[in-house]
């Protein structure tokens, strides 16, 4: 089922509440299903099931929502532990669903702001971060990339490891272009231009440009003299020897080292990355896909690249988010703590 149907297709106790009255038609539907990524969407469904059950169980109806029982949800969600962001999340799809079926949010009542007002001045924490990948660590992950595959059968003869081959371009490339998970999942070949100094990364869509209303651009440098350090090499021997023309460039490869055609999710993207970290000796918990843009930006930042240099390539929006990156790294430099002889 595509995410977006259990939003699209809410039940409501009042049809007449529609604001053209009519039911949005097939094509309506479609349309209406591309207004968020599918990612957001899938959360959004998920997150709407839990508010419909819950209303349910406690005697309410969930569309149109009655502010009461969306602060008596976020209520005991607070109660049993729940992080910020995720009852964050569970606004935004509530209020999403009424958005669809044309109905005034009960997420903007005033008794539902003000309790949400306090739950996030009582609970609200600093947020989970993954740890950033960077060198030198992340040269020793890369290097642990299997290059070549060795077969027990003595009939097949070595040849290239594709899978290793795919995950050192998707570490280099992940990192220097700082490009988040989804970027990483939906890159294309088409994306990919030729520039003297490298590549062009041409992104059509983004987190923070999710209607396409414009390409957003990140460089890929040649780098030095070293091939294993450089993502324009590792993307190209991963392209080559996959024999990927077109299309999706990360893609699933079989057990039996032949490139599957079916590109790789968000989610198998941390996977690879967390395994990729084990094998390069290092404790996978606390990394993930967004290391690596993590990584880009302390990096960066601790080899004195400003702020704004940074944004360019993460397309930040914020230079305050920048500053949250580098923060916990920062406080170590010229710090009078590390100077004591302890």
């Amino acid at each position: 089922m595509d995410p977006s149907d259990a939003l699209v297709h809410a039940p409501s106790s009042d049809p007449a509440a529609v604001a053209s009255g009519y039911p949005l038609t097939p094509d309506e539907v479609d349309y209406a299903g591309k207004a968020r990524s599918v990612n957001t969407l899938r959360g959004y469904q998920s997150d709407w099931s839990e508010f419909t059950n819950w209303c349910t169980i406690h005697g309410f109806d969930p569309m149109p929502a009655d502010p009461a029982a969306v602060s008596q949800y976020l209520t005991e969600l607070a109660r049993h532990g729940a992080k910020v962001g995720t009852m964050s999340r569970r606004l935004a799809a509530i209020r999403f669903a009424h958005t669809l079926r044309a109905l005034p949010s009960p997420t903007d009542h005033a008794r539902v702001t003000v309790v949400w007002e306090g739950i996030r001045r009582t609970h609200n924490a600093e947020p989970d971060q993954s740890n950033p990948l960077m060198p030198p660590e992340l040269f020793d992950v890369v290097d642990a990339c299997p290059i070549t595959k060795v077969w027990k059968a003595k009939k097949r003869a070595p040849e290239p490891d594709l899978a290793g081959l795919r995950d050192r371009a998707l570490l280099l490339v992940g990192f220097v272009a700082a490009l988040r998970r989804s970027e990483l999942a939906a890159l294309a070949v088409e994306d990919i231009g030729e520039h003297p100094n490298g590549l062009v990364v041409s992104l059509p869509r983004s987190k923070t440009n999710q209607a396409g209303d414009r390409r957003e651009l990140v460089v890929l440098p040649r780098g030095g003299n070293d091939p294993h350090r450089s993502p324009v090499a590792a993307l190209t021997d991963w392209l080559e020897h996959s024999n990927i023309t077109s299309g999706l460039v990360f893609r699933a490869v079989s057990k039996g080292n032949r490139v599957l055609d079916r590109g790789l999710n968000p989610g198998s993207i941390n996977t690879l990355i967390q395994q990729a970290v084990a094998r390069g000796n290092l404790d996978p918990a606390g990394y993930s896909a967004h290391s690596l843009r993590a990584g880009f930006v302390t990096y960066a930042h601790l080899r004195g690249a400003s702020d704004r240099a940074i944004a360019h390539q993460t397309r930040h929006r914020s230079l305050a988010t920048i500053g949250g990156y580098v923060r916990i790294h920062e406080a170590w430099t010229d710090n009078a703590a590390t100077q004591l002889g302890f």
